[in-house]
């Protein structure tokens, strides 16, 4: 073999040593991927989970296999996730209280949920709904509102649980007005429901699908819904901005990341997933007709500016609330 022989297949073979995450990303996927949910089956990440890895199934021609792990607030399946290998074939369907409110609610993360995890796409979003037990004498925000001034302690607000976006929905309604409306956490947004029809706890932040059918059935009194815009299901309802709360906005977005320093190529790849996801018709009216909003239409930069506006947004509310978990 002559010199200039050598010195190609030479180039050639270091060349082949440089390419194949580009190779592997322009194949990806290859084999069938995982997506983790970190809370329980049949909670609203999960049911947005399941509707959109069938759709990215189908576009991505490998199986999406939906995998729950619950546990330590959604840290458990998060920090799995962020250490995973960064190929692509481990998602994790977050929410945004993860990014805005976990880094200040837990005092002890081995991980960081906002460097150790890489944004893709939010595919959908929902907001809450402040509702009341019938007794309640309070038939606006506005009446809420005086009946807690002239009863200090006295009323109870019910969450799902210390440090969720229930709970600190709560917080941002108290802070704003320097009410004393006593936290009472329960172990789940369907036991804090029950005790609230039971009259056991007076008013709730409760995400809107899960209250909508109590509402209709007049088991409870919807006062006003917390996103910046009157939500399509409760379209009669006020915003709490518009009920006279001023700056109040509290909303819970949900999407794809994974794990930090994954490929640009397969994030974008992921991307696009998600995209034709969200624009497919079963997951439009599955999502839709539960109560959510559909997003789908954001780059990964959009999504990391999203994580930061929910910091900006929750970092003061969790520290003035107290709340913290060891």
């Amino acid at each position: 073999m002559n010199r200039l022989a050598v010195i190609a297949l030479a180039a050639s073979a270091a060349l082949g040593t440089l390419v194949p995450d580009h190779a592997g990303a322009q194949t990806f996927p290859e084999k069938p991927l995982r997506l983790v949910v970190p809370y329980a089956t049949g909670g609203a990440t999960d049911i947005i989970a399941r509707a959109a890895a069938a759709e990215m199934t189908k576009s991505l021609g490998q199986t999406v296999v939906v995998e729950n792990r619950p546990g330590a607030g959604a840290n458990l399946g998060a920090e799995m996730v962020a250490r995973a290998e960064p190929d692509g074939y481990t998602m994790l369907m977050s929410a945004s209280s993860l990014h805005g409110i976990n880094p200040f609610l837990f005092s002890k993360l081995s991980y960081d949920p906002n460097k150790d995890l890489a944004p893709v796409i939010v595919l959908a979003s929902v907001a809450n709904v402040l509702v009341v037990n019938p007794d309640v004498k309070a038939k606006s925000v506005e009446d809420l509102i005086a009946l807690a001034k002239a009863q200090p302690g006295k009323l109870t607000c019910a969450s799902s649980g210390s440090g969720s976006t229930i709970h600190m929905s709560c917080e941002m309604f108290k802070q704003k007005l320097g009410l004393d409306i006593v936290h009472i956490p329960y172990k789940g947004s369907g036991p804090a429901v029950t005790d609230l029809i039971g009259g056991h706890v007076n008013i709730m932040f409760d995400n809107i699908p899960s209250s909508v059918p109590h509402i209709r059935a007049g088991k409870l009194r919807a006062l006003a819904t917390t996103g910046p815009k009157r939500d399509a299901t409760l379209s009669k309802l006020p915003t709490m901005a518009e009920a006279g709360v001023e700056g109040y906005e509290s909303t819970v977005w949900f999407g794809l990341v994974v794990p930090a320093g994954t490929p640009s190529d397969v994030v974008s790849r992921l991307n696009a997933a998600g995209r034709e996801a969200a624009k497919a018709p079963a997951f439009t009216k599955r999502l839709s007709e539960l109560g959510y909003g559909i997003v789908g239409n954001t780059s990964p930069g959009q999504m990391a500016s999203m994580i930061q506006n929910e910091v900006g947004r929750w970092e003061p509310i969790v520290k003035a609330s107290g709340a913290r978990i060891e």
